[in-house]
């Protein structure tokens, strides 16, 4: 199933449309008014909107929106680590709508389903690869780079922290 056509729909747009739509979708999201999302609550929200995502893509996409509030002092609520705000809300909508595109790339290469890159598999994948915008000269380097805890496979915790930085620059 292909993904990036479904969140495509997302509201990114940092113009005043954009936002609106953004808080109505907050509301959607956030059933008990409390002006935090939980991640169980993102991941129901979507599923009632039709936008069933991988578990994956949901967790990292919040995550990154969590690590970066706090890293940029915008969330200083005592619930700041566990629960998305407003303020977080684009950024969660925008790296929804990057890992999933990386998500699609990743299981693409995944030749043996078993949610780990090898290095033949990367080196089948290069041309791939390199549609996010991003020339691999030396493939085993490039791999070795993404590797980061040096098991041999990529896990797609790795693959999205490489792959974030090439897909969808404008929308960041």
């Amino acid at each position: 199933m292909k993904l990036v056509p479904i969140m495509a729909s997302l509201p990114t747009e940092k113009d005043a449309a954009g936002k609106k739509e953004r808080k109505e979708l907050f509301r959607a999201f956030d059933p008990n008014g409390n002006g935090y999302l939980s991640l169980a609550e993102v991941d129901m929200a979507l599923i009632q909107m039709g936008k069933k995502c991988p578990k994956p893509v949901i967790i990292r996409a919040y995550k990154a929106a969590c690590q970066v509030a706090q890293e940029h002092g915008e969330n200083l609520t005592k619930e700041g680590e566990s629960y998305i705000e407003f303020a977080e809300f684009r950024l969660f909508l925008v790296n929804l709508k990057k890992y999933t595109l990386l998500w699609e790339i990743f299981c693409s290469l995944d030749t043996g389903h078993d949610r780990r890159i090898d290095l033949p598999e990367f080196r089948k994948g290069i041309k791939k690869l390199e549609k996010l915008g991003h020339k691999i000269e030396d493939p085993d380097a490039e791999f070795a780079l993404i590797d980061a805890d040096h098991g041999g496979q990529i896990l797609f915790e790795e693959f999205g922290d490489w792959g974030l930085q090439y897909v969808y620059p404008e929308m960041s």
